[in-house]
């Protein structure tokens, strides 16, 4: 049952950091967390070799540590292809995000609902292993017919919620991406 509940939880945190990556509108530091650069020969995230701040509503600052690493930066950045255009200088790098058009916010509602759903497949998966144990476990004698029922309802009871916490970050995420 516990294991059950930290699967869960992982689904609603994997939507949660795939709804981050859905860039709307606005610019946010976290659009650049998936992002890795090839720094003295590891490849790391950007923020462990730079830090990434807010210019304003549709621009982010990249200023790094080491000012040699700028060309790196910019590279990873292009190779990330998020559709934005950059502009280097001295101290670091302007990420700059276009406007969003209309056909580009119906292709990232689509993205948003497609992520919806694959978190949804998850949690059913889950929800699968969890029954058949319990049928294993009410076959094997280890519980009782009633115990059964009462394990898969609270199982069902958790599912359901799990997938209204879901459809809440789906509508979040909509209602960004319409502003």
């Amino acid at each position: 049952m516990i294991d059950f509940e930290k699967r869960n939880k992982e689904v609603v945190e994997w939507l949660q950091s795939e709804y981050v990556g859905i860039r709307t509108g606005q610019a946010t530091p976290a659009l650049l967390d998936s992002i890795k650069v090839e720094s003295y020969g590891s490849r790391m995230p950007i923020n462990q070799v730079a830090s990434v701040g807010i210019e304003d509503a549709r621009t982010l600052r990249i200023s790094p540590w080491d000012v040699g690493q700028i060309s790196i930066i910019e590279k990873a950045v292009r190779d990330a292809d998020l559709g934005v255009s950059l502009a280097s200088d001295s101290s670091g790098l302007r990420v700059i995000f276009p406007e969003l058009t209309s056909d580009r916010r119906v292709q990232l509602l689509k993205l948003a609902k497609h992520k919806l759903e694959d978190s949804r497949v998850s949690l059913r998966s889950a929800r699968d292993e969890m029954m058949k144990d319990i049928d294993k476990q009410q076959k094997e004698g280890e519980i009782s017919e009633d115990d059964k029922f009462t394990q898969k309802e609270t199982i069902q009871k958790k599912v359901d919620a799990t997938n209204r916490r879901l459809d809440e970050l789906y509508d979040q995420k909509e209602r960004e991406i319409s502003k």
